[in-house]
């Protein structure tokens, strides 16, 4: 039996949990959810929903009502599409998370006493995995400043996270954004005006790699990278080209942890002679979706501690099965 449904979707059978993205059946999450499944007591089989990058509005009001009236179908977990999603179908939910309704995207849809409830979990998730490799009051001792490419909901989400000014003086002296097509800055800029925050954000628009290679040059020592953009995993390449230099003692951070991955070898390549730290989207992988499984589950899955050490730990073995 395929681990993919398509349109018109058929009645699920028991109750099932969806991944909605792109190309979900080569996900580790395939592998893995079952044996998370079993630890957590959960009856439940997973299904991917493959849609089209920037896909036709009705195809993701198509996916919204199918989980909406179908009394087996739990939730779902969006990546991707968050935006598209939000946009194209949020008058179908009955209820919308602060998170969701600021940052105009979908990471999690979810039922609660039989209404449709629509999550941006993200703002969590890429909080618990950037401060979990961060080193300790990075940004307040290094004066570093964060790039993040690509100006879709992980970014919204990220540097929401680092804007708080719970975070204190260990916040980027200057937030740099870019994108190969304006309209997603200008969405991204006015959340981040409707934020409030007094952190610097300069928007560039970035149609080509060399652009982005254009702003690594400008960046202060310590600042961190981050391919934002799918490219690696949800299409082929990087968007730097191979001539760009990433900040001396700085963090190169890649949002994916499958594909081919190109922005992680151009930065290890790099990693001894600019004295990198370099890190890959598993731990973001493992928070996203134990996040996401809490709510349309309704269990608690810890974020830390020695119960989420063995769910990482189950993670990694069943991944590699």
């Amino acid at each position: 039996m395929s681990n993919t449904v398509a349109a018109p979707y058929p009645a699920a059978e028991r109750p099932t949990f969806y991944f909605v993205g792109v190309t979900t059946g080569k996900s580790s999450i395939m592998k893995v959810f079952p044996a998370w499944a079993q630890y957590l007591g959960l009856d439940a089989e997973m299904r991917g929903i493959d849609l089209a990058v920037h896909a036709d509005p009705a195809a993701y009001r198509e996916v919204v009502s199918f989980i909406k009236r179908d009394p087996n179908s739990l939730g779902a977990l969006v990546t991707t599409h968050k935006i598209d999603l939000f946009k194209a179908a949020h008058d179908l939910f009955d209820e919308i998370d602060p998170h969701a309704r600021l940052m105009d995207e979908t990471s999690c849809i979810s039922k609660r006493d039989g209404r449709l409830v629509c999550h941006a979990k993200d703002p969590i998730t890429s909080g618990l995995a950037l401060d979990g490799f961060l080193p300790e009051r990075h940004f307040e001792r290094t004066g570093a400043e964060l790039f993040s490419i690509g100006a879709g909901g992980s970014t919204i989400a990220l540097t929401w996270h680092m804007m708080q000014r719970s975070r204190g003086g260990d916040r980027p002296s200057r937030i740099v954004v870019s994108n190969r097509s304006q309209g997603r800055l200008d969405e991204i800029r006015r959340i981040h005006a409707e934020i409030g925050s007094d952190v610097p954000v300069d928007y560039v628009l970035a149609p080509q790699r060399q652009d982005n290679d254009a702003v690594l040059a400008t960046l202060k020592p310590g600042s961190l990278v981050i391919n934002a953009t799918g490219l690696g995993k949800d299409a082929p390449g990087s968007p730097l080209t191979d001539a760009g230099v990433f900040p001396a003692n700085g963090i190169a951070w890649d949002l994916n942890y499958r594909g081919d991955l190109v922005f992680l070898t151009q930065a290890r390549r790099q990693e001894a002679d600019r004295s990198l730290q370099v890190e890959d989207g598993w731990t973001y992988f493992i928070y996203g979706w134990t996040q996401v499984i809490a709510e349309v589950f309704h269990v608690d899955v810890p974020s830390a501690g020695p119960r989420f050490d063995e769910i990482a730990a189950i993670a990694a073995r069943a991944s590699k099965g």
